[in-house]
């Protein structure tokens, strides 16, 4: 039973699309198969699709009679704080690591949730219909105008919490799907999020690209880490298990500081 509060891992984005619960499914197994107890909680209780493709995984593991390293999970479809709060610590006396994600939409929960984070974690798509979310830049020069309602909220939030308990949430802006951009756009909307961090304080790390793997491996529950499951794997299969690699490491967890590299995201 874990004696220490855990870490809270929040994936959050009010867009939908994103590749969010992708990259929160992968998160969770990678921590799980470097033996860290890990549970997720899944906010979004009409799509259910983090629970649904650890379903399916615990499925796959039965039904081939294997061992799939994963984490515990539910799903929190109340609406209350103190019931979220309850069964975030019910899932946080087997772990030492809670992973919570939220809807693809304005949510009060998942405000809580990303209040109450340790490492808040933002997908975006590499594009300026993303970027949106966090800012809006001028049409002639791409220069950041001004902050977006979220990176506002995300600001005061991060304040009033540092004040509260001394705790600095770590706020990390993923870029998915990198290389299918455009060379130009893919730098100006870079250009753009640097500019943005350093008046907001993200962190900017590269994510997932878009790679048809990740949605044909859904059914059976299955990530790029489950090595002797894939069958033969491709150029591009090899190149998207690095990203999760690089991934992983980018999001600096604590629990991974003092690993071996070669244990890291094994």
């Amino acid at each position: 039973m874990s004696t220490a509060a855990p870490h809270l891992i929040v994936f959050a984005n009010e867009k939908g699309g994103t590749g969010k619960s992708t990259t929160c499914v992968h998160t969770a197994v990678a921590l799980a198969a470097q033996g860290v107890s890990c549970a997720v909680i899944d906010l979004d209780y009409r799509q259910r699709t983090v629970a649904r493709y650890l379903e399916n995984r615990a499925e796959t593991a039965r039904r081939r009679e294997i061992d799939l390293p994963s984490p515990t999970w539910s799903v929190y479809d109340g609406g209350t704080v103190e019931g979220l709060n309850a069964q975030i610590a019910q899932a946080a006396a087997q772990a030492q690591v809670v992973i919570i994600d939220t809807p693809g939409r304005d949510d009060p929960m998942a405000r809580y949730a990303a209040a109450a984070a340790n490492t808040l974690v933002t997908p975006m798509n590499d594009s300026f219909v993303d970027f949106d979310l966090i800012g809006q830049v001028d049409a002639e020069n791409f220069k950041v105008k001004r902050l977006s309602f979220y990176s506002e909220l995300m600001w005061e939030t991060r304040k009033t919490r540092a004040k509260a308990d001394g705790v600095a949430i770590d706020w990390v802006v993923l870029r998915n799907r990198l290389h299918h951009m455009e060379a130009r756009n893919q730098r100006r909307v870079g250009e753009a999020l640097t500019e943005l961090s350093r008046r907001v304080g993200f962190r900017v790390i590269p994510g997932l690209s878009e790679r048809v793997i990740f949605r044909e491996l859904f059914p059976s529950g299955l990530t790029l880490l489950d090595r002797g499951q894939l069958g033969e794997l491709g150029v591009s299969h090899i190149a998207a298990r690095q990203e999760l690699r690089e991934m992983i490491a980018g999001f600096a967890l604590p629990m991974l500081a003092k690993r071996p590299a070669e244990q890291t995201a094994a």
